[in-house]
């Protein structure tokens, strides 16, 4: 009980902090979702998934069919699952 009354008092005390701020102290510069720093461009992961190939993340040698890390590792590449294979790359446990 105490922790959710702490809780509102404190986004009470932002509301009210943030409302007095000038509007240009309230605009903050958010970068857009589709920029990436890592991985795969949106385009090189749609190419790779309509010729049903895997991403391999050279890091860990474990590769990607689908799921959350597909196109998303910092050192990686897209191969097929033969490719991988044969690489000695192994697939990931959860995709």
């Amino acid at each position: 009980m105490k922790l959710k009354l702490l809780a509102a008092f404190l986004l009470l005390v932002c509301a009210v902090f943030t409302a007095s701020l000038p509007a240009q102290a309230q605009a903050v510069p958010v970068s857009s979702p589709s920029t990436k720093t890592v991985g795969a461009s949106d385009s090189e992961i749609a190419a790779a998934k309509a010729t049903h190939k895997v991403w391999v993340n050279l890091d860990t040698g474990v590769y990607h069919s689908r799921g959350r890390w597909y196109g998303k590792t910092k050192n990686g590449k897209f191969m097929t699952v033969d490719e991988a294979k044969k690489s000695g790359y192994k697939p990931a446990k959860r995709d």
